[in-house]
């Protein structure tokens, strides 16, 4: 035993033979009470140094103080009150059980602590970028990467702490390697039961690193279209066009493709079709085009273009193209699009609204054959 304890367990022996006529429980509680007053004040002296240390660093460290200021509380409350039950007058047996139980809390509130600096890491981190901005790709791409990695650490971190805090207990321990040792069936069983939790950690892991999505991109999955809301530890969340929420695993964007279209720019080109007649003025209708797209807010100055894409037996299919800031916009720029031509073709130029063709009489003749 260290040489402060001991003179420790002299003193507080002194001190209980001057409280003899009180009964064993009763110098307990004095000791404990004791010791925690003495834990408390330490824990005023010791955060009062520390706030003086890191007012002039970093917004981390003083976050990181100021989250750790309940925990270390909790732990030097915890080390006092090991320490009083060790000099305590208490039985061995109900002392090593005091203190095997004060040992598990203070190892749990160690990776408390360890979660809450991981937190506040992220916190600080993510302050350096604004998802309200427009071009916010970069924004997006870290948030993601650091609230998946947030959450993963947070997990491995409580669980290390967990194991290392049943380590402790001995009974558990034995139990935990003789059920190991002497059936392995469990361990296959206890294998296929945590598959799907570390096949998505893994598959978080992998999103963090290689982002094939992040947060507010703009996909479509399952034939829907959607921007990514929400991504934890297991699961992403997919806010649809209508509001509807879809929830997928995160094995889903790994193994099955799905569209992403945000994931280098937030720019796209919209798609517009439509079906004319064969005497339709492809050139007035491009120059339709143009001045609608130069006259809307939505066009961002670059695409324009307007082609014959295909020839059925009854009309002449035109696409019409225009690129946009970003998707939602491209879909508002398509609709206008179609609007405004189809407003265009109805009031100027109806020659190009599909006709169907009926010869009451005989067909014209076919021209003669060039020899």
């Amino acid at each position: 035993m260290p040489p402060f304890i001991t003179e420790l367990t002299h003193g507080v022996f002194r001190l209980w033979r001057r409280l003899y006529w009180l009964p064993e429980w009763a110098v307990v509680v004095v000791i404990v009470a004791g010791f925690v007053f003495v834990g408390w004040a330490a824990n005023q002296i010791v955060f009062a140094l520390l706030k003086l240390a890191v007012r002039r660093r970093d917004v981390f460290w003083r976050g990181v103080v100021g989250r750790a200021r309940l925990k270390v509380r909790i732990a030097l409350m915890i080390v006092a009150m090991a320490l009083a039950v060790t000099v305590s007058p208490l039985d061995p047996g109900p002392s090593d059980v005091i203190r095997q139980a004060l040992l598990f809390l203070f190892i749990l509130t160690i990776g408390w602590m360890a979660i809450g600096a991981s937190d506040m890491w992220a916190v600080v981190y993510l302050r350096r970028f604004n998802m309200a901005t427009e071009d916010n790709l970069i924004a997006r791409k870290h948030i993601t990467q650091t609230r998946i990695l947030q959450r993963v650490a947070s997990l491995l971190i409580g669980v290390v702490t967990l194991g290392l805090a049943l380590l402790t207990i001995s009974a558990v321990r034995q139990w935990g390697m003789s059920l190991l040792a002497s059936a392995g069936v469990v361990g296959i069983i206890a294998g296929f039961a945590l598959q799907p939790l570390l096949t998505n950690m893994i598959a978080g892991v992998q999103i963090a690193t290689d982002q094939p999505i992040r947060l507010d991109d703009a996909v479509i999955v399952e034939g829907e279209w959607g921007t990514v809301e929400e991504i934890t530890s297991t699961y992403v969340v997919v806010k649809l066009w209508d509001w509807r929420r879809m929830i997928l695993p995160l094995t889903y964007f790994i193994q099955k493709p799905f569209q992403n279209w945000t994931r280098e720019t937030a720019r796209l080109i919209g798609t517009a079709f439509l079906y004319v007649d064969y005497e339709a003025p492809i050139e007035r209708l491009r120059a339709e085009l143009e001045r609608i797209c130069r006259d809307s807010p939505l066009w961002d100055g670059d695409v324009i273009s307007l082609q014959v894409t295909e020839i059925t037996d009854r009309v002449a299919q035109v696409r019409c193209l225009a690129s946009a800031r970003n998707g939602s916009i491209a879909f508002d720029l398509r609709c206008e699009i179609r609007e405004k031509m189809l407003a265009f073709m109805r009031d100027q130029c109806p020659e190009a609204l599909p006709r169907d063709r009926l010869w009451l009489n005989s067909p014209p003749e076919a021209p003669p054959a060039r020899p």
